[in-house]
Order: structure tokens, then sequence, then C-alpha cells
């Protein structure tokens, strides 16, 4: 295997803390060596060890990739409308979900499958390397399993989300459906994805509903995750660390009791800025979390209806100008926050025998991200050891630890 050295780094934020009680593993003066797919060497410049290629970062800085753990990928036509009304006065409720449902069983294998290629290409050009995908817009056993079999081309962080809504086929048979999803649906996509999760709110699933599903996932070995507290506050944060969920995503309306438990669990709070944005409502006050003690991720929930961008620095704009968040805390839950919620410790952060998913920034420091907002600050992407050029033709954005 040929090795690369990115050397002269101005700033490199590892996310490896240090015993000087720098969390973020900042170094300044940096280089990192890549040996095939790992990162084999961090150090300071002076001291980098010769290699066969040698990147000059100029005094720029180099960040890990940013892993995005909540997205909604595949998926068929357009909420534009929607959005446009949203603007004008009307509220978000979960019902939207379902024109995207007839949409996505209208569209071929083909289409959905250049659609997903056209969206990991932004995200790449954008600095993510690492994704998770759910399914939930197929809502039928056999359109939840083309999904999913979908996702599963292009990464292995796949999430079944057969409990998004209740299909319009099933109005005022909610409990059917459910039985539906924890059954045959679910026999049918297991095989191709990792995790359950459900949409645990007012207008999707109920806490007891929401317990069937994940309790059968779980007994097919499917790891548990859990949408909830988005619409307002629910006992749906309190069902995820009940169940050690991995994390429980939205969390846009949080009881003291909600932040205490999570406080005191392993499960992560992931919080999704391009939601707030689109659908007006509140953001997430992110310091009274990190302040708590919570573990907190930043993913995009890229999806036709309530958060249609694929932009991670954008999502970090957002959390450090509304959500009470630091720079070096947006950069940590946009990268080594998301690993967590997806239980990786191989994807991050940069550090010997960890993935080498960097991101070459156009800046100095990573605090330009918030700075900067809407600028493209994306001046290179290695994933799995490999320089991406602009990103294209690459969609692949999931390789497994190995």
């Amino acid at each position: 295997m040929s090795t690369t050295l990115i050397t002269n780094i101005g700033e490199l934020t590892t996310n490896v803390g240090s015993s000087g009680g720098d969390r973020f593993g900042t170094l300044v003066d940096a280089a990192v060596l890549i040996d095939g797919e790992r990162i084999a060497w961090v150090g300071s410049a002076a001291d980098a060890p010769d290699a066969d290629e040698t990147v000059d970062a100029s005094g720029r800085a180099v960040i890990p990739g940013f892993v995005d753990s909540h997205s909604h990928l595949v998926f068929g036509g357009d909420r534009a409308a929607e959005f446009e009304a949203r603007m004008a006065g009307q509220k978000y409720a979960a019902g939207g979900i379902r024109s995207t449902v007839a949409a996505t069983r209208a569209a071929s294998d083909d289409e959905l499958r250049a659609r997903l290629r056209g969206f990991l290409d932004e995200l790449l050009e954008q600095g993510t390397t690492t994704v998770e995908i759910k399914s939930g817009y197929g809502l039928s056993v056999e359109d939840e399993a083309r999904l999913v079999r979908l996702a599963a081309e292009v990464t292995p962080e796949v999430t079944f989300l057969g409990a998004h809504v209740v299909p319009a086929e099933y109005a005022d048979r909610a409990d059917e459906y459910v039985d539906l999803v924890a059954g045959p649906m679910l026999e049918a996509c297991a095989p191709h994805a990792k995790w359950i999760d459900v949409f645990c709110e007012t207008g999707a699933f109920s806490v007891e509903q929401s317990r069937h599903v994940l309790e059968a996932g779980i007994a097919k070995s499917l790891l548990p995750r859990v949408h909830a507290s988005q619409l307002g506050p629910g006992d749906g944060v309190r069902l995820a660390v009940e169940l050690g969920a991995a994390s429980v995503d939205h969390g846009t309306y949080l009881t003291d009791a909600d932040v205490a438990a999570l406080a005191a669990s392993d499960t992560v709070l992931t919080l999704l800025p391009g939601v707030e944005f689109s659908t007006r409502q509140p953001y997430p006050d992110a310091r009274r979390l990190i302040d708590a003690g919570v573990t907190v991720a930043i993913a995009c929930d890229t999806n036709p209806g309530s958060s249609f961008t694929s932009s991670m620095p954008f999502c970090i704009a957002i959390a450090v100008r509304d959500m009470g968040m630091t720079p070096a805390e947006a950069l940590w839950a946009a990268t080594a926050g998301g690993a967590l919620a997806l239980r990786r410790d191989d994807v991050g952060v940069i550090t010997p025998g960890a993935r080498a998913d960097l991101v070459l920034l156009k800046a100095p420091t990573r605090i330009h991200l918030a700075y900067r907002p809407g600028v493209p600050l994306v001046e290179q992407v290695w994933k799995d050891g490999a320089a991406v050029i602009a990103a294209r033709g690459t969609g692949d954005l999931g390789t497994a630890a190995g």
C-alpha cells in the first residue's frame, strides 16, 4: 500500500482528548500519515515520517470527515410546495410524509438509485464521509425491503424505519400496521439493515406501538434508534434510554427528566438543525444539554419534507449561531458525536488505526465553518485513504470497518 503525508497543517482537529484538557485534540503545525485506508501516524510536522506522496496543507485546517448519523436519502418526488406553505405560516405535521411515500412507490429502482448517488456526491463535496440512511418512504413490505436494499449498496449504516407514519391504506388501523411492521416487514428488511427506528410522536406512533416495533427489531438483532420529541414533549426519549438506543433524534422539546435520563445514559441525543430551520420550530438549547452532561451529535436529516439540506457545515453554523454551541463543540458533534450515535470508534477521529477520512478546509481554523456560513470551504476530501476530487462519481459513503 502507498502512503500519503498531509503536512504543514495549520490547525488539526483530532477529536482525541489530551491530558492537558483539550478534549478536541487540537494540534498546530501538524501532519498526518495515511497508510492505505487507515491513519498510521499523527504529530508535529517537524517530526513527520517520509511518505510516498506529500500534500502541503499550507497552513490550512484539517478536520475529520463528517459523520452524518441521520438521513433519509432514498425517496422520490419533491415537497417544495409544502415548504412554501410553511414559510407562509402553515404548521409542520408528520402527515406530509405520505406524499413522499406515493412518489417513492412510483419510482423505479434505477431512478431511486441514481438520485441516491447524486445525494452521496453532494455529501462528499461538503466533507461528509460516513452516512446513515433510513428507509421509511415505502411503508409496504415490498417497498421498504427495496429501500433498505438500495441503501445497503452504499453504506453499512442502514436503518429500517417502517414505523415512520401509518400509510393511507391503514388509516384508522394503526395497530394492524404496527403488527405488519413488527412481523412480515421486519422479516423482509432485517437482512439488509443494521438498525431499527420508530417515529414516536403525536401523529405517528404511540409509546406502546413504538416499544412493540423496537423490541421486535431487537429480537432480530437490529440495534435501536428513536425519533422523539420533535413536535412536542413525550415519553419517547425515556423509551429510547430504557431500551439502550444508540441515539434519540430531534429532541426539540425536552423536559428536565428527559435531559437527566440522557445524561445518565450512553444514548446520544442527535440534534437536527436543518429541521428547525425548515419548519420554524424553536431550536433546541444545546448549551443546556452539553452543560448537563448529555452526549450531543449533529446530523442533517436530509429529507424532502422537513430538512432538505445535505450540508453539515450549514448545520454547524446554525448550531453555533442559534443553539449555543461553540465552533469546536459543533464540529465535535458533527464528527465524533455522529460516530458515537452509530456506535463507531473508527470514524469521526484522526488517530492511528482510524479510517483515513479527512477534510482539508480552505481556511486556517475550524471556526470558519460557522464564521463563513454558506461558503464552500472544503478543499479536499480523503475517504478510506483515497483522495476525492470534487467528489464526483464516487457514491459510496460507508465502507465497513475491517
